[in-house]
C-alpha cells in the first residue's frame, strides 16, 4: 500500500506566497519522478513542474521564474514554493509520484488534491 498526502493550500491574494508538500509512504521501492499538477474549474489538468530522481527538472512555461520544485528524498517529500502568485494559478493542485511500489510494477499515484485561490 503507498499513500500520498499534501497540504498547504489555500486563499492568498495575487503577488503572494504559498507552499504545497506532498508526502508518499507506504511499500516503496524507487521513485523515479515526483510532480505536480494542476486543473481549473473546465480545463483540463496540466503539468506544473516535475522534478526527477536525478534532480532534473521541468516546468510549464506559465510558471518559470515564479515557481520551484524540490524534493527531499530521505522524506519522499516534494514541495512547490509558489511566488508572485496571479489569479489564472488558481486551480486545484495535486502531486504526482511515478514509483516502483513493493512486489508490483512502476506506476502513477496522486494525492488528493488541494485547492490554491489567488485574489485579484
Amino acid at each position: 500500500q503507498v499513500q500520498v498526502v499534501e497540504s498547504g493550500g489555500g486563499l492568498v491574494q495575487a503577488g503572494g506566497s504559498l507552499r504545497l508538500s506532498c508526502t508518499a509512504s507506504g511499500s516503496i521501492v524507487s521513485i523515479r519522478a515526483m510532480g505536480w499538477y494542476r486543473q481549473a474549474p473546465g480545463k483540463q489538468r496540466e503539468l506544473v513542474a516535475q522534478i526527477t530522481s536525478g534532480g532534473s527538472t521541468n516546468y510549464a512555461d506559465s510558471v518559470k521564474g515564479r515557481f520551484t520544485i524540490s524534493r527531499d528524498n530521505a522524506k519522499n517529500t516534494v514541495y512547490l514554493q509558489m511566488n508572485s502568485l496571479k489569479p489564472e494559478d488558481t486551480a486545484v493542485y495535486y502531486c504526482n509520484y511515478n514509483l516502483q511500489p513493493t512486489f508490483a510494477y512502476w506506476r502513477d499515484y496522486w494525492g488528493q488534491g488541494t485547492q490554491v485561490t489567488v485574489s485579484s
